[in-house]
């Protein structure tokens, strides 16, 4: 079975991209597009590598990390912060939240390819 990641994401085109180029690498990969679950959907999943948007409907993307952070289940899950807004501010926040990387929309396929592969447990 290969690794698993979960891109919590909602914006379409980014997600189903973002999808196809991992299965394409032989990524197990789940998707989820809402803030207000997304602790239950990475509960459920139970990813190797978690992709998370920054600006999620119902809940924020920092928030969530805080919550998996704060859950030793989760303390050690690599997580790839996506956002649009690059902000210096914005990556000291992620960074202070316990994010493993934080990137900036747009991002090249081979960018997060790379982080998602750095990432993976081994």
């Amino acid at each position: 079975m290969g690794k698993r990641v979960l891109v919590i994401e909602d914006e379409p085109n980014i997600s189903e991209a973002v999808s196809f180029f991992l299965s394409r690498d032989g990524w197990n990969v789940f998707t989820h597009s809402k803030g207000n679950d997304a602790l239950e959907t990475v509960a459920h999943r139970a990813p190797d590598v978690l992709i998370l948007d920054v600006m999620l409907p119902g809940r924020s993307g920092m928030e969530i990390l805080r919550d998996l952070r704060a859950d030793s289940r989760w303390q050690k899950l690599p997580v790839i912060m996506l956002t649009a807004r690059g902000h210096s501010r914005d990556r000291a926040e992620a960074e202070a939240a316990g994010a493993s990387k934080f990137m900036t929309k747009p991002f090249s396929n081979a960018e997060i390819l790379e982080a998602v592969r750095a990432l993976a447990p081994q």
